[in-house]
C-alpha cells in the first residue's frame, strides 16, 4: 500500500513536472497572440491581400521601386555601421573597467550609462541648438571669426555617417551592459589557468575572453542592429528620410490609399527574423556555459598611469560626445532667452518651477513611474521564464518562441500602437476611453526582448549542473529556481531589468499615439505637448526632459552605491 501511494504521488508529480511547461508557453503564446501577432497580422496581411484575394502585388511594387529598395539599403547600412561603432566603444570600455581599478570608476561607469535616459526627440533640441546652421557652434565660430559662414554640420550628404555615430553614442549602453555582465560573468580561475602557463594577456583575452563572451556580445549585438534598422526617431532627427521606418511612418497617414507601406512592414519582419536566425545558427552549436561564475574577479588590477590615462581619455571623450544633446537640454531648460546668440543671454529656474506648479507634468511624470514600473516587473517574469524554456530546451517550440520574442524590434513602434489602435478600438481596451492597459502591455512587448536577450546570456553561461545538483539532494524545480538560478542570473536580470525601465520610461511612439487625453500622458507625451506649445514650451519641455534624465541617472548612481560604488558590481552575480 504503502509503495502504492508513493508510486501514485511520484507519477503526479512526474505528470505535473512534465506538463507544466507547456502551461507556461501556452499561457506565454495566449499573450504575445493578442498583443503582437494579431496587432501585426491585421496589418501585414493587407500587405499580401488586395481586393481579388491572395496577392504579391504590393511587394513587387515595393522591389520594382527604387526609392524604397534604397530605403531598404540605407536601413541595412544604418544598422551595420551602428553596431560597428557600438562595438568600437563598448568592448574596450567594458574590457577596461572589469580588468582595473582606479579612482572615480563607479561615476565613470554610471555616467556611460546616461545616454540610454534621453529619449530621442528631447535629445533633438540639443542638436538642432548646436548643429543648425545657426546654432550655438556656428555662431561662436562666426563671432571669433574662425569661419566666415557657417558649416553645414547637418549636410544630407552625410545623412548615413551622422545618423550611424548618433545612433551608435545613444545605444552603446545596451552593448556595454551585456559585456559588463558577461565579462563578470566569466570564471577568473579559466585565465589565472592560463596565466600560470605562461600565456600572454593578449592570448587569454583571444583564447579565453572572446569565446566566454559571446552570449552577452550576440546579445547586445543583434539588438543595437534591430533597433538602429528599424529606428524612427533618429533618422527624422537629422532629417535622413530615405530609410524604411521613415517611409513607413509617413505612408501611415494615407496607408489606405498607398499599400505599399504594408509591405514595407513585411520586408522589416522578413529581414531582421533572417538575420537575427542566422546569427542564432551560427552560435547554437557552440557551449559557453561555466561551472564557477566570476563573484570575485582576482585579475583586477590597479591602473598604472598609463591606463588611468587610456581609461579617463577614452571614457570621457565618449561620456561627452553623447551627452552633447543633454547638455544643450541642460541649458535651454535654464535659459530665459536664447536667440542667435551661442549661449542664452539670460539663465532661470522658472521653467523647473513650471513643472511642479503644472498639472499637465506632475501627471506625466506619476503615469510614466507606474506604467513604467509595472512593464518592468511584468517583463522579469516573463523574460525570466521564456529564456528559461528555450536554454533548459523543456519544450520542442523553444526556438519559436525566442524568435516570435524578437518580433517587437524588427517593428517601428508607431506600427505596432497603430495596430493596438485599429485592433482594439470599440473593445474594453480601447484607448480612446482607457490606455492605461494598452500602454502597459505595449511597454511590456516592446522592451522583452531586452530581458529575454539579457537572462539567455546568462542562463548559457550557467551550467546545468548546478541546478541538477539541487534537485539530487532533494531540492524542488521552484525552490532550485529560486535559490540557485535566479541568484546566478542576478547581474544579468538587473542589466535587463534598467534596460526596460529606462526605454519604457521614455517610451516615444506607443506613449504618442495610444495617450489621447491629458489625464493619461506619460512623461513623453507631456514634453510633447509643452514642446509644441508657442512661447517657453520649449523650455519648459527641456526642464521636464532634464527632470526624467535626473529621476533616472539618481537610480543608476543609487544602485552603484549601494554596491559599494562600483558600477561593475552591478552585474555581478
Amino acid at each position: 500500500m504503502k509503495f502504492f501511494l508513493s508510486s501514485s504521488i511520484w507519477n503526479k508529480e512526474n505528470v505535473k513536472s512534465k506538463f507544466f511547461p507547456y502551461l507556461i508557453f501556452s499561457f506565454i503564446l495566449f499573450i504575445l497572440f493578442f498583443f503582437l501577432v494579431l496587432p501585426v497580422s491585421n496589418i501585414v496581411a493587407k500587405a499580401v491581400y488586395d481586393s481579388s484575394g491572395f496577392s504579391f502585388k504590393y511587394l513587387k511594387l515595393l522591389l520594382a521601386n527604387d526609392l524604397y529598395t534604397q530605403g531598404i539599403i540605407n536601413s541595412l547600412m544604418i544598422g551595420l555601421l551602428t553596431t560597428f561603432l557600438a562595438v568600437l566603444v563598448s568592448l574596450p570600455l567594458a574590457m577596461l573597467n572589469s580588468k582595473f581599478n582606479y579612482k572615480g570608476k563607479g561615476v565613470l561607469s554610471a555616467l556611460l550609462l546616461v545616454p540610454m535616459v534621453m529619449p530621442p526627440f528631447v535629445g533633438a533640441i540639443g542638436i538642432q541648438r548646436f548643429f543648425a546652421r545657426f546654432g550655438s557652434i556656428n555662431i561662436f565660430l562666426l563671432d571669433y571669426n574662425i569661419i566666415s559662414r557657417p558649416i553645414d554640420w547637418l549636410n544630407p550628404d552625410y545623412n548615413l555617417w551622422i545618423v550611424s555615430i548618433i545612433s551608435a553614442l545613444h545605444l552603446y549602453p545596451i552593448l556595454y551592459l551585456n559585456l559588463a555582465a558577461a565579462i563578470a560573468n566569466v570564471d577568473p580561475s579559466l585565465e589565472e589557468a592560463a596565466a600560470s602557463l605562461g600565456s600572454s594577456r593578449f592570448q587569454r583575452f583571444k583564447d579565453i575572453m572572446i569565446p566566454l563572451i559571446t552570449p552577452g556580445f550576440f546579445s547586445g549585438s543583434i539588438i543595437i542592429f534591430i533597433w538602429s534598422f528599424t529606428d524612427l526617431g533618429t533618422p527624422l532627427l537629422v532629417g535622413f528620410h530615405e530609410t524604411v521606418p521613415v517611409y513607413i511612418f509617413n505612408l501611415i497617414t494615407n496607408i489606405d490609399d498607398n499599400p505599399v507601406g504594408y509591405a514595407l512592414v513585411l520586408s522589416v519582419i522578413i529581414i531582421t527574423s533572417s538575420i537575427f536566425l542566422l546569427s542564432k545558427l551560427a552560435f547554437s552549436k557552440k557551449k559557453y556555459e561555466m561551472l564557477g561564475k566570476g563573484h570575485s574577479v582576482t585579475d583586477v588590477s590597479n591602473a598604472g598611469f598609463k591606463q588611468s590615462f587610456l581609461i579617463y581619455s577614452l571614457s570621457l571623450l565618449v561620456i561627452f560626445l553623447a551627452l552633447i544633446p543633454h547638455i544643450t537640454v541642460a541649458i535651454t531648460s535654464l535659459s530665459h532667452n536664447w536667440f542667435m546668440t551661442s549661449l542664452p543671454e539670460k539663465l532661470t529656474m522658472s521653467h523647473y518651477a513650471t513643472i511642479f506648479s503644472n498639472n499637465l507634468s506632475l501627471t506625466g511624470l506619476q503615469n510614466s513611474l507606474f506604467l513604467s514600473t509595472t512593464a518592468t516587473l511584468l517583463n522579469i517574469v516573463l523574460g525570466l521564464t521564456i529564456s528559461y524554456i528555450v536554454t533548459r530546451k523543456l519544450i520542442p517550440f523553444g526556438n519559436f518562441l525566442d524568435s516570435l520574442v524578437m518580433v517587437p524590434l524588427a517593428l517601428p513602434g508607431v506600427v505596432l500602437a497603430f495596430g493596438y489602435v485599429i485592433t482594439y478600438t470599440g473593445t474594453w481596451l480601447d484607448p480612446l476611453s482607457n490606455p492605461i492597459p494598452l500602454l502597459i502591455i505595449a511597454y511590456s512587448i516592446r522592451r522583452l526582448p531586452f530581458m529575454v536577450r539579457a537572462a539567455t546570456a546568462g542562463l548559457q553561461q550557467t551550467s546545468q549542473s548546478l541546478e541538477e545538483a539541487s534537485l539530487l539532494f532533494g531540492a524542488s524545480k521552484l525552490k532550485t529556481l529560486f535559490k540557485i538560478t535566479i541568484p546566478l542570473l542576478m547581474a544579468n536580470l538587473i542589466a535587463g531589468s534598467l534596460m526596460c525601465f529606462s526605454y519604457a520610461m521614455l517610451d516615444v511612439s506607443d506613449s504618442l499615439i495610444l495617450a489621447m487625453k491629458d489625464e493619461y500622458y506619460p512623461l513623453t507625451k507631456a514634453i510633447y505637448a509643452f514642446y509644441l506649445e508657442q512661447g517657453n514650451g520649449e523650455f519648459v519641455a527641456s526642464a521636464l526632459g532634464m527632470f526624467a534624465m535626473f529621476v533616472l541617472s539618481i537610480s543608476i548612481f543609487s544602485a552603484a552605491k549601494a554596491l559599494g560604488q562600483r558600477m561593475g558590481e552591478l552585474f555581478k552575480a
